[in-house]
C-alpha cells in the first residue's frame, strides 16, 4: 500500500502538503494543477497496489467535473467519508467525473456510490454497468435505489422556524439552482420549495426571494441586489441556501455598512470548514457529510451481499448559532 511519504516523492512536495491536498484542508495556497496531480498520483498508486488483491471494486461517480468537485466542500467532503469507510472496509474505490463518465470503461466494477444529481439518461448508463447503485444527495426512485439524503424541507422549517422564535417578521430567501450535467435543464432546489411553503403557511407577506447559483460570487451579487431593491425596509433576516452564497452575502453587507447581525441576520447550509471563521462567524446548519458518505459505503456493501430491499437513510442536521445571528 502506497504512504502518503510514497506520493510525496513522486510529486515532488512534502509530506504534509499530500497531506492537506488528500484531506481537502482549503487553508493551503497551492495550484490547482499540483493539487491534481498529487490526487492523479494518490489514485495510480493506490490502483497499483491494489489490483493484485481480491478485494471489492466500487465506483465513486460525481455529477461535477474534477475541477467543480475540488472546489466544492460539501461533495469533498462527502467523498472524504466514502474514502475512509472503503479503506476500513479493505474495498477498492475507483473515481469517476463527469468531464469523463461517458468515455471511461467500468470494468470489473460490483457496485457504484453515485454523488449528486442524475438525469434519466445518466441512471441509465449507470444501470448497464450493475443493478447495484446508491445515490448520495438525491433519491431519483426510492423504490428502486438505495440512498443517502438530507431532508432540506426539514432544515429550511428549522431555520425558519428559529427566525420567527425571535421575533423576524420579514426574513429573506436567497438561493441557487442546479442543472442536470448533461442536459441544460434547471431544477428548483427544495430549499426554495420549503421556504415558499413555509411563508405561505405562515402568512409571512414580507419574504423576498433571489435565486442564482450556490457560489460566493452570486451570494455577493443577490445580496446586493436585495440591498438595493429593498433600502430602508431591507428584512431582518435571510435564510441562504449554503455557506458559499453566505459568505458573499456577509460582504455585500459588510461593503454597504449593515450590521450583522445588529441590523441583518444570516444563517446559511453545509457549515464548511471555513464557516466558523467568517467575520462574523457564520450560523448555518451542519450536514453531516462525512457521515452520508460513510453510510452510503454500507448501504452498497449490504446491497452487493444480500440484495435486500432499497433503503434510505435520512441524516440529521443540526443548527449552530454563531454570530451572524441572535
Amino acid at each position: 500500500m502506497a504512504t502518503i511519504k510514497d506520493i510525496a516523492a513522486a510529486a515532488g512536495v512534502s509530506t504534509a502538503t499530500v497531506s492537506r491536498v488528500l484531506n481537502f484542508d482549503e487553508t493551503l495556497s497551492v495550484s490547482e494543477d499540483t493539487k491534481k496531480k498529487i490526487f492523479d498520483i494518490a489514485d495510480s498508486f493506490s490502483y497499483k497496489s491494489k489490483k493484485r488483491s481480491k478485494e471489492k471494486k466500487i465506483a465513486f461517480v460525481h455529477w461535477s467535473t474534477q475541477q467543480e468537485a475540488m472546489n466544492d466542500l460539501y461533495y469533498s467532503s462527502i467523498r472524504v467519508g466514502i474514502e475512509k469507510r472503503c479503506r476500513f472496509r479493505n474495498m477498492q474505490v475507483i473515481k469517476y467525473f463527469q468531464s469523463d463518465f461517458e468515455k471511461q470503461p467500468f470494468e470489473g466494477i460490483e457496485g457504484i456510490i453515485a454523488v449528486g444529481k442524475f438525469s434519466e439518461s445518466q441512471i441509465k448508463k449507470l444501470e448497464s454497468i450493475t443493478s447495484n447503485i446508491v445515490f448520495v444527495d438525491s433519491s431519483p426512485d426510492e423504490e428502486l435505489f438505495p440512498s443517502v439524503v438530507v431532508n432540506f424541507e426539514r432544515v429550511t422549517t428549522k431555520v425558519m422556524n428559529h427566525f420567527v422564535d425571535k421575533g423576524h417578521t420579514a426574513i429573506g430567501y436567497i438561493g441557487g439552482r442546479e442543472r442536470f450535467k448533461d442536459q441544460n435543464v434547471e431544477f428548483r432546489d427544495p430549499r426554495e420549495i420549503a421556504f415558499q411553503n413555509y411563508i405561505k403557511e405562515k402568512a409571512i407577506t414580507d419574504a423576498p426571494m433571489y435565486i442564482g447559483e450556490f457560489s460566493v460570487e452570486d451570494g455577493y451579487r443577490l445580496m446586493q441586489q436585495a440591498i438595493n431593491d429593498h433600502k430602508e425596509s431591507l428584512p431582518t433576516a435571510f435564510f441562504v441556501g449554503n455557506d458559499s452564497l453566505a459568505i458573499g452575502c456577509l460582504k455585500a453587507l459588510h461593503e454597504a455598512g449593515i450590521e450583522v447581525p445588529n441590523r441583518v441576520n444570516i444563517i446559511g447550509v453545509n457549515d464548511v470548514s471555513f464557516s466558523k471563521y467568517t467575520h462574523p462567524a457564520l450560523s448555518t446548519v451542519k450536514i453531516h457529510t462525512e457521515s452520508m458518505g460513510e453510510n452510503a459505503v454500507d448501504l452498497l456493501v449490504e446491497q452487493i451481499s444480500d440484495s435486500t430491499l432499497p433503503k434510505q437513510i435520512v441524516i440529521p442536521t443540526t443548527l449552530k448559532i454563531r454570530e451572524s445571528s441572535f
